[in-house]
């Protein structure tokens, strides 16, 4: 953080032209109370679940929750399309400037062409059963040419869902059209999801018995999830790995000797962890492996607001080690770097166009209960 005494010089777009010292900055100067901050970058949300905002409990558990968003997400559509726009409003009136979102259809497509936000569309593919394999990635790759010919200047690419719901057959799919792309995945999300891949025990085999799926062909690995799923996106993708909750010191060991750090961001997003499982990463130790960390917010399914400084908040409460400058940096300039938009967003850097975010209410440079954000520019 720079100290006081200094002035961020920007056009009337907010393109920055400078920062000087406060005696050569001239005239018409506009002060405010608090930190300047660019803009955020929420690097994981589901901005087509927002009409289920207050609709799931809390607290039930992943596999009680997916089954409820698989089983309960169907409104009219123009309940969906009025709730993805007032979830867009939240998010650029709390300060976000670029969002990383995960798409199952094609509803947020009119939303999206309003091009108020920067968006990496992350076109989910999701299917256990290997002999669907090849009809979940043609459905996929439907969606997916959908939004690149209305959204074309956006990015977008296919994800695979998690390592419980999507087959060694669809997988290899996925690897060979995401090449040199950047994916992402939720990753290590409750104990249930480890138990099940490393021992085919636990929750999930509650939520494939109630849904009819036969899981006979699965066969567990002995090994953590995420050693697990690992070796099948090998094509030289950027990762984003999504909550990380039961993710290990051997687990984060295990991506370092298979790629540079750089090539892997970590994203957290507790506040919905806490409303799913009541459980929190160990960020004090992907801090201490040096991890790429990245910020977002999930859904309105699974999260009270969509605000980073809300989720960097509840990290401090529980977290109150990490310095408030560190998680302004997972918020922005790591985040911008993850989604591939670094070049414009992310810092305060003559060129750049990153937004321009005041964070009042902070004490001592840290985030306090009553600190808010809004975004100026």
């Amino acid at each position: 953080m720079l100290p006081e005494g200094n002035v961020l010089i920007t056009g009337k777009t907010g393109v920055v032209k400078d920062i000087v010292p406060l005696q050569e900055a001239g005239d018409d100067i506009e002060n405010f109370n608090g930190l300047l901050c660019p803009g955020f970058v929420n690097a994981h949300c589901h901005l087509e679940l927002s009409h289920l905002k207050g609709h799931l409990p809390e607290k039930t558990g992943l596999v009680e929750f997916v089954f409820k968003i698989i089983t309960e997400r169907h409104f009219a559509e123009e309940q969906i399309l009025a709730a993805i726009e007032t979830a867009e409003d939240e998010m650029l009136q709390n300060g976000i400037v670029a969002v990383g979102d995960i798409c199952n259809n094609s509803l947020t497509i009119l939303q999206k062409k309003k091009q108020r936000l920067r968006y990496h569309n992350f076109i989910e593919v999701s299917g256990f059963v290997p002999a669907f394999a090849k009809e979940k990635f043609e459905n996929a790759t439907a969606i997916l040419n959908q939004y690149q010919m209305a959204v074309n200047n956006q990015q977008s690419t296919l994800s695979p869902h998690a390592p419980y719901s999507v087959s060694p057959q669809l997988f290899e799919l996925i690897n060979d059209v995401t090449a040199n792309n950047i994916v992402t995945i939720h990753n290590q999300e409750t104990q249930a999801e480890e138990d099940f891949i490393k021992s085919k025990t636990g929750d999930f085999l509650k939520l494939y018995n109630k849904m009819g799926i036969d899981i006979s062909f699965f066969n567990s690995s002995g090994i953590s999830s995420l050693q697990t799923w690992w070796p099948n996106l090998n094509n030289n993708q950027s990762l984003i790995l999504v909550h990380n909750v039961t993710t290990s010191a051997k687990d984060i060991e295990f991506t370092k000797q298979r790629t540079t750090n750089s090539k892997t961001a970590f994203c957290l997003c507790p506040n919905a962890n806490l409303y799913i499982t009541n459980s929190l990463p160990d960020v004090n130790m992907l801090v201490e492996q040096q991890c790429n960390i990245v910020l977002g917010t999930d859904s309105l399914a699974s999260n009270h607001q969509l605000n980073i400084l809300a989720e960097i908040k509840t990290l401090y409460k529980n977290f109150p080690g990490i310095k408030l400058e560190t998680m302004l940096q997972w918020a922005t300039i790591n985040g911008a770097k993850a989604l591939g938009m670094d070049a414009m967003l992310g810092s305060f850097e003559k060129g750049k166009q990153p937004g321009i975010v005041l964070i009042d209410g902070t004490e001592n440079r840290q985030a306090e209960k009553n600190s808010s954000s809004k975004r100026i520019l």
